[in-house]
């Protein structure tokens, strides 16, 4: 049975604009509609995740996906948002980066489910075989330079000054709409808030082509309750490929949004059901804590795995936990390791020196160059005091003699007090 795709984007607040009669044209029959992912990056961010559980409800309404990956238009860059030109990539990097969208859209979308399987489209596939002034007589004739430059996203641009190269992403965007209207039956695009313009040029250049009826829905951009954009840490934005963002930062990233924030981001990033929102926000009111770990466990296994997660809460643990995480600390890899402790205090010893004849006194001042501990005098008295543990384990005795295992082969957790950690590196 088909489910009301705008009803179910109403109430999660995923509905900005749409053109007239979508409701009725979606519930007529099934189907095709369409993102386009600019391929200016290797991977996904968080900011376009919000457009991707668009194409995901389109799906689960019973409607065709699809995703379109902008090999041509990414060799333009979209003036949408920007403030000055792009610097253009190369074709080999914007393939690659072309392949690297592809493979993380194969997460989120059922390619295989018939009829409304998802497909992945690449633009530069039907432009590539169209000459300049073949679109200029075809498409170019179309749109008046009046109702071009009357979008918003060239209106910013004009008293600044645009390139006629980004001034013309608007009908190439526009035509793309036309060509899969055309090819493939895609009678609605989609996208965030900031694409209405070059949506609804696509809209209308299908009227004036074809004397055809096409549709368009607009998502609100996410942003934090100061106005600002989401999906940005302190490091830049969140990325979903685990190789430009760890799953520990990523799961981090979710723990650490606005209390205010929360129920929003549950109904935009999750496929969990009203009546489910709902009763877990009754069940958790006044403890927003609660409802950012149910939100980041989600997530975190969906971008990633079950077993990202699990490591992901393994090493959080770790600052958190007084004990029983030693061994969740030797599981740690090393990227993780050094992201965790990253700003604390560094100090580099030779791997010759750790040896079981070496006592602990020794190693905690002499040894790590007295970066840990000023003198063995101090790091008596801290031991005496239950004070120290390497690699969580508590230092129990003053007499005590090296014999830790290193983490990753190479490096031990000194703490010192609650709060003080020293990462130590052999060489």
């Amino acid at each position: 049975m088909r489910r009301d795709l705008i009803d179910e984007l109403s109430w999660r607040g995923m509905v900005h604009d749409t053109t007239p009669e979508i409701k009725a044209h979606l519930n007529a029959d099934m189907r095709a509609g369409y993102i386009g992912f600019d391929p200016t990056a290797s991977s996904l961010h968080i900011g376009n995740l919000a457009t991707v559980m668009l194409l995901k409800h389109l799906q689960l309404a019973g409607h065709k996906p699809y995703a379109l990956v902008g090999g041509a238009t990414g060799m333009i860059g979209d003036p949408s948002g920007k403030s000055e030109e792009r610097k253009f990539l190369s074709e080999e990097t914007l393939r690659a980066n072309q392949l690297g969208v592809k493979n993380q859209l194969e997460k989120f979308l059922d390619f295989d489910c018939g009829e409304n399987s998802a497909v992945v489209v690449n633009n530069y596939d039907w432009f590539k075989d169209i000459g300049f002034l073949q679109f200029l007589r075809g498409a170019g004739k179309h749109l008046t330079v009046n109702y071009m430059a009357a979008k918003e996203s060239v209106k910013k641009r004009i008293e600044t000054g645009i390139s006629f190269t980004e001034f013309s992403y608007q009908l190439l965007q526009a035509y793309d709409f036309v060509h899969l209207y055309k090819n493939k039956e895609v009678t609605i695009q989609m996208g965030g808030s900031d694409q209405w313009g070059n949506i609804t040029s696509g809209t209308e250049l299908i009227r004036r082509m074809e004397s055809g009826e096409a549709f368009a829905l607009t998502t609100p951009l996410i942003t934090k309750s100061d106005g600002s954009k989401f999906g940005k840490s302190e490091s830049g934005n969140v990325w979903l490929d685990p190789e430009m963002t760890s799953p520990y930062k990523f799961y981090q990233f979710w723990l650490n949004i606005g209390d205010t924030e929360i129920g929003k981001v549950l109904r935009v990033f999750t496929l969990f059901t009203q009546e489910e929102i709902e009763a877990m926000e009754k069940e958790y009111e006044g403890n927003p804590n609660a409802l950012k770990r149910i939100l980041a466990k989600d997530i975190t296994i969906r971008v990633h795995s079950e077993e990202e997660y699990e490591k992901a809460v393994g090493a959080s643990e770790i600052l958190f936990k007084k004990s029983g995480v030693t061994e969740a600390l030797r599981k740690l890899d090393e990227k993780t390791l050094l992201e965790l402790f990253d700003g604390v205090p560094q100090v580099e010893v030779s791997k010759d020196q750790l040896n079981p004849d070496l006592g602990m006194l020794d190693f905690l001042s002499e040894v790590t160059q007295n970066v840990i501990f000023k003198s063995k005098g101090e790091a008596k008295k801290m031991i005496q005091n239950g004070g120290v543990s390497v690699n969580k384990e508590k230092v129990e005795s003053i007499s005590q003699h090296f014999n830790f295992e290193l983490l990753q082969g190479k490096y031990l957790l000194v703490q010192k007090g609650k709060k003080n950690y020293f990462l130590v590196k052999t060489i």
